[in-house]
C-alpha cells in the first residue's frame, strides 16, 4: 500500500514536471511572428514592430550590414534572437558582431541573450545601469549587458560603415541613444520618437517629460545631415516628421504647464489636455499618462 502511494506520488510529480516544462517551453515561444526584413536604404534594413491582439514583437530592429559583419539596433522582446538571425541570413551570411541598445526596456533589449556572448553590446552608461536592475540581466544574464558604454558621443567603425551614437539628455528614459548612419543620411531614434501620439515617459528609469522637447531640439541642432528617420515603433519616415514630433512634445509641455498654472489637478488635466488637433495624423490614446508624467516632473 505504502509502496503504491509512493510510486503514485512519483508518477504524479513526473507528470507535473513534464506539464510545467511544456508550459514553460510554450511560453518561451514568441506569440507573434516577426515581419519580413525591409530595406530602408542600401545596406540598412529594419525588422519592424508587429502585433496580434494584445501581443507584439517589440520595437523596430535596425540591421546594418557592414564589410565584416552586421550591427543591429535593439533586439525586441525575449526569445526573438533566432528569428532575427534567420531574417538577417536571408540577405547576408555575415555574422552579427554588434548590438546597440537604444534604452533599457525589454521590448528593445529582450533578445540580447539570443545572440552569442561574443557579440559586442553597446549602450549609454545610464542604460547599462538601468538594465542591471532587470531580472533577465542578473546572474548568468549579466553576460548580455552592454560591454561598452559612453557618456555623450561614441563613434563605431569608419568609412561607409561608420555609426555615430549620441546622447542629449533625458526624455523617454535617462539613457536614450540616437544612432546616426552618416553614409546613409539616416537616424534611428529608439523611443525618443516612438509614434505619433503622447510619449511614454518612464520616470522609474529617469525619463522626463519636461526635458523631452529640449533633448530633441539639441539633437536636431547637432545632427543635421539626415533625411530619413527610423522611429521606435512605426515605419521609417522623414526628418520633417521628427521635427514635427519635437514641436508636438513642446506644445504638450506648454499645455500641461498652462493647466497646472490654472489650478487643474493632474487627473483633470489628463482628461482635458489635447494638442493633437494641431498635428495631422496624431492620435490621443497615450496622452493621458503622458500628461500625468509631465505634471510629476514640473516644479
Amino acid at each position: 500500500m505504502t509502496r503504491s502511494i509512493v510510486l503514485g506520488s512519483v508518477l504524479a510529480t513526473g507528470i507535473l514536471s513534464i506539464t510545467l516544462a511544456a508550459n514553460q517551453a510554450q511560453q518561451a515561444q514568441p506569440k507573434v511572428p516577426l515581419p519580413e526584413l525591409t530595406r530602408v536604404k542600401e545596406n540598412l534594413y529594419i525588422i519592424g514592430s508587429s502585433a496580434v491582439g494584445d501581443s507584439f514583437t517589440g520595437g523596430n530592429t535596425g540591421v546594418f550590414i557592414m564589410e565584416n559583419g552586421v550591427a543591429i539596433v535593439d533586439t525586441k522582446l525575449a526569445n526573438y534572437g533566432p528569428s532575427i538571425i534567420e531574417k538577417i541570413r536571408a540577405v547576408t551570411p555575415k555574422p552579427v558582431t554588434t548590438i546597440i541598445n537604444t534604452h533599457t526596456h525589454g521590448d528593445h533589449t529582450g533578445s540580447n541573450p539570443g545572440f552569442p556572448a561574443t557579440v559586442d553590446i553597446v549602450a549609454h552608461e545610464n542604460t547599462k545601469t538601468n538594465m542591471e536592475k532587470m531580472d533577465p540581466f542578473k546572474g548568468a544574464g549579466a553576460a548580455f549587458l552592454p560591454k561598452r558604454t559612453y557618456k555623450d558621443r561614441l563613434t563605431l567603425f569608419s568609412g561607409k560603415d561608420q555609426i555615430e551614437l549620441y546622447y542629449f539628455g533625458s526624455g523617454h528614459t535617462n539613457g536614450d541613444t540616437f544612432i546616426y548612419y552618416p553614409a546613409l543620411r539616416t537616424l534611428q531614434t529608439g523611443d525618443m520618437f516612438p509614434w505619433k501620439d503622447g510619449p511614454f515617459i518612464d520616470r522609474s528609469n529617469g525619463g522626463n517629460g519636461v526635458a523631452w522637447p529640449t533633448t530633441l531640439s539639441k539633437l536636431l541642432g547637432t545632427v543635421k545631415n539626415f533625411d530619413t528617420v527610423i522611429p521606435g515603433h512605426i515605419p521609417p519616415t522623414t526628418r520633417a516628421d521628427l521635427e514635427e514630433f519635437q514641436r508636438f512634445t513642446a506644445e504638450l509641455l506648454s499645455a500641461v504647464q498652462a493647466a497646472k498654472k490654472a489650478g487643474q489637478t493632474a487627473e483633470a488635466a489628463a482628461k482635458s489636455v489635447n494638442v493633437t488637433a494641431k498635428f495631422k495624423g496624431y492620435t490621443s490614446e497615450r496622452l493621458g499618462p503622458a500628461v500625468q508624467a509631465i505634471y510629476a516632473d514640473l516644479p
